[in-house]
């Protein structure tokens, strides 16, 4: 998962980055507001409220006009309740008040992004070339042959479906399908292995080393 930590304080700037590269995320830093807003897409935000050349909340709100969608976390010394109330509703899904534990911060991230997951569970079916996906009856076809699955198996295809053509995260899956980032790699590929088989073609998910998987679009 990519997640960009806007925190100007660099000591925790390094102590966040370091844990969150240890479980796996992609981590892009930023250290002033102007640097957050200008930043490229990623998954997930880690928004320092107390920014050098403007305040959190604005930071926030602009951020939240420009991608809908993106999971944000406030993380800050702010714990007054007013605090916390002026940051959900400038846009933040969440908000964790200083000092925190790795622990508290990881299971936060984690719920975010199920909500995240869910709300784009919206498509009630799915076609990638000759593979068409019925997301609401859990059935699927490739050409004309249907196709049984698994529950985690299509999971985990329609997370890769909704997707298709993108290279999705090992970490992005593990949380779509089994709404934790604490599964082993053996589990997912296990899953992807009989997936293949199933579809009766290999090369439809596709692994890209060190990264995660793909569907094949053609």
């Amino acid at each position: 998962m990519r997640v960009l930590l806007v925190e100007d304080d660099l000591r925790v700037a390094s102590a966040l980055c370091a844990a969150l590269r240890r479980r796996g995320h992609e981590v892009i830093q930023a250290m002033t507001a102007a640097e957050a807003v200008a930043a490229d897409p990623v998954d997930l935000i880690l928004l320092d409220l107390t920014l050098p050349d403007r305040d959190g909340l604005e930071v926030c709100r602009r951020i939240r006009q420009q991608d809908e969608n993106v999971a944000i976390i406030a993380v800050t010394a702010r714990a007054e309740e007013w605090d916390r109330v002026a940051g959900l509703r400038a846009g933040a899904d969440d908000y964790v008040v200083k000092p925190f534990s790795m622990v508290e911060l990881q299971a936060r991230i984690e719920a975010v992004m199920r909500r995240a997951a869910r709300a784009a569970r919206t498509t009630a079916a799915l076609q990638v070339g000759t593979l068409r996906i019925d997301v609401n009856a859990r059935r699927v076809w490739v050409a004309d042959r249907e196709v049984s699955l698994a529950r985690k198996e299509f999971d985990l295809l329609v997370a890769l479906a909704r997707q298709a053509g993108t290279v999705v995260p090992r970490d992005r899956l593990q949380l779509d399908v089994w709404q934790t980032t604490w599964t082993t790699r053996h589990t997912l590929d296990v899953h992807v292995a009989a997936l293949r088989g199933k579809l009766d073609d290999a090369g439809l998910v596709e692994t890209v080393r060190g990264v995660g998987y793909r569907l094949r679009t053609g």
